[in-house]
């Protein structure tokens, strides 16, 4: 760790940056001074807005509001390479790399020796070498980048980074796909760039590991900045309580337990793919709300991807009411009875420019007409009957769903799983990007189908939802099952402190200070 006390130097400030993505607030009103020679950390739970504000210093994203200044004076990057052009490099958690090349050609693509626009591969291997001395990860140059697993991936964006000699390197959770030896390799790379006078900012949720690496912390929570500390005052109980705040209890709709001979109706047993989920087993009973918790890259997307076909497990066994179901894709988990809301509603849950009315009966074409002829006049009426029920606001199913607002754009969503009820339900971060009032509506709808006997597998990354909504609660870190949570245990710093791998007895600790 790099000592706060040098006479570290301004690189990059943000001052007073806001960015809004519609209704959605993703920063409000932070400002942070990233100085030379030091690893900034950007902390906070999913959702706190760490990688959004490393984006923004990155060029990705532009603020809606505030001031960037560079070496004192006011820049505007509207794109990564005038960020990259001002000496500052993105390292994001999922690599940016073309996979028809080989990994030294990307290392030195942007800024390569070229004749006649193609890439030199004998040049781009010389170059490589010389970088490759000081991130001794072992990468094959000559290999196409097609194929590598994620962790070579992430090897070669950080060998980029150090290529374009950055004077300023963002990482965005970079040790999320790496072992413990590659981390620790990595560590020494970034203490080694700071050395040399450079800035990092690191953006983590793995606590252990940048209490021991930054010098200085910005927790973030909600999209606002809580505080910014130097190593010298931080202390894991103290960043825990920055991220999670005062424990708070919403105004929840009330939830009724499933009875003690409600049938298991979902079942997972050893199921593992990859790195990404090395074992989970757990039950959902009709009626049940059971929520998978645990931070970004814990595993927790990945599973509900395999329980609803759109990735196949490499172990284990997915069970349907006690028998042992194969589901290779989609349309097989809808057959079986397993409906799905997914994470993002608009690249894997909806076709925007469809009426609605087409978009609720997507899956069950066949349920109405017959001899496959539509009658759609008796469509109509049932869309417009399950649109109301679900609160779409205003009724138009002849309209088109991308004229409509993201909260209503999710009860859509919802509505198409109310045609002919499935018995497992899997919710993928059912209320992003949504405003309060939509939430509200949405959380009455996941308790009214636990009520009428559906088995709900929820995941998402807003606390408040899980402990307000969950019968239990399975905690998933690093791609393993970390805890199990019912009734009274089902508390939201329990929750948290299992997911960031915190003892609740070290919550008591004292700071360093």
């Amino acid at each position: 760790m790099t000592a706060e006390g040098t006479k570290a130097q301004p690189y990059i400030e943000l001052r007073n940056v806001s960015k809004r993505y519609g209704a959605t607030r993703a920063l409000e009103d932070v400002s942070v001074r990233v100085d030379s020679g030091l690893v900034h950390a950007l902390v906070g739970e999913n959702g706190a807005g760490k990688s959004t504000l490393g984006k923004m210093i990155g060029g990705i994203e532009t603020p809606s509001e505030g001031t960037i200044l560079l070496g004192g004076e006011p820049v505007s990057f509207r794109n990564p390479r005038q960020a990259l052009a001002a000496g500052i490099a993105v390292i994001q958690q999922e690599p940016a790399l073309v996979g028809s090349l080989t990994v030294a050609q990307n290392v030195v693509l942007g800024d390569e020796d070229a004749a006649y626009g193609v890439l030199r591969r004998r040049e781009a291997r010389r170059r490589f070498e010389e970088i490759a001395e000081r991130a001794p990860f072992g990468l094959d140059p000559d290999r196409e980048v097609e194929g590598l697993p994620i962790a070579e991936q992430q090897k070669v964006e950080i060998t980029r980074a150090l290529a374009r000699d950055a004077r300023l390197i963002v990482m965005d959770e970079p040790t999320s796909a790496l072992g413990r030896q590659e981390s620790e390799a990595l560590h020494e790379i970034v203490r080694q760039l700071c050395r040399e006078g450079r800035a990092v900012v690191y953006v983590s949720h793995f606590l252990e590991e940048i209490v021991e690496l930054a010098d200085r912390f910005t927790i973030l929570r909600n999209g606002r900045l809580i505080e910014t500390i130097g190593s010298a005052r931080v202390s894991i109980p103290r960043l825990v309580k920055g991220m999670l705040g005062e424990a708070t209890v919403l105004d929840m709709p009330e939830k009724a337990a499933p009875g003690p001979d409600a049938p298991v109706r979902l079942g997972l047993k050893g199921l593992r793919r990859g790195k990404a989920v090395k074992s989970v087993d757990l039950e959902v009973r009709a009626g049940e709300i059971v929520a998978l918790a645990g931070l970004v890259g814990s595993g927790r997307t990945e599973v509900a991807r395999m329980v609803v076909g759109a990735d196949r497990p490499d172990g284990g066994s997915i069970e349907l009411d006690g028998e042992p179901v194969t589901i290779s894709n989609p349309r097989q988990a809808i057959r079986a009875g397993i409906g799905f809301v997914p994470e993002d509603r608009g690249e894997q849950g909806l076709l925007l420019d469809l009426s609605q009315r087409m978009n609720v009966t997507l899956p069950h074409v066949n349920s109405f007409g017959r001899a496959g002829v539509p009658n759609v006049r008796n469509e109509k009426k049932v869309v417009l009957d399950l649109l109301g029920e679900v609160g779409v606001d205003p009724l138009r199913p002849e309209r088109s769903v991308r004229e409509l607002s993201g909260g209503n754009q999710q009860k859509v969503l919802f509505a198409r799983w109310l045609i002919q009820t499935p018995s497992v339900l899997v919710l993928d971060e059912p209320t992003r990007g949504v405003d309060i009032g939509a939430k509200w509506t949405i959380y009455n709808l996941i308790v009214d189908l636990a009520r009428r006997g559906l088995a709900i597998l929820l995941i998402s990354s807003e606390i408040e939802e899980v402990v307000g909504l969950a019968h239990r609660v399975v905690v998933m870190r690093r791609g393993e099952q970390a805890g199990v949570f019912e009734g009274e245990e089902i508390q939201a710093d329990r929750v948290m402190h299992s997911a960031l791998g915190v003892e609740v007895e070290e919550q008591e600790g004292i700071d360093r200070s």
